[in-house]
């Protein structure tokens, strides 16, 4: 059960998810990256931090968690250089993650094993400058990919 969180803990778990939500199928970005969209750009690894704590979905109790790993697509999210980042797991994790990706057809090259699979950004890459819903104008939305 997770402890009580402080309202802008809360509030920042939540805009993470949501912006999660927003990379679509087949695409990847960065932790960095959702952390500039939601205006922390030094933020990474607390985007890191709230994907490592994303509720998983429990059919017994499918409302109990509003965003859950059903319906925020963690696995779109990797390090700046493409990499799924391991997490001490023995590479469980990451080949769920990598496995993931492949189901959605993006190419997770392995050639130095688990702990250094990677994703071609310049491919897969997502890296619009805002996030749908922001208040900016929508013609000044630019949804194609873009180095950091």
């Amino acid at each position: 059960m997770p402890r009580e969180q402080s309202d802008e803990a809360q509030w920042w778990f939540q805009a993470v998810y949501s912006a999660v939500q927003q990379i679509p199928f087949g695409k990847c970005t960065s932790y960095g990256h959702i952390a500039t969209l939601l205006g922390y750009p030094k933020r990474a690894r607390q985007v890191g931090i709230c994907l490592k704590h994303l509720p998983s979905f429990d059919p017994a109790e499918p409302d109990k968690w509003f965003y859950h790993d059903h319906n925020v697509p963690w696995q779109r999210v990797v390090n700046s250089k493409g990499g799924i980042s391991p997490r001490g797991d023995g590479g469980e994790a990451a080949m769920r993650q990598a496995e993931r990706l492949r189901a959605e057809g993006v190419e997770v090259g392995d050639a130095r094993g688990v702990e250094e699979m990677s994703v071609d950004l310049g491919r897969f890459g997502w890296f619009p400058k805002r996030l749908e819903g922001d208040d900016q104008s929508e013609s000044e939305t630019d949804d194609e990919n873009e180095d950091e």
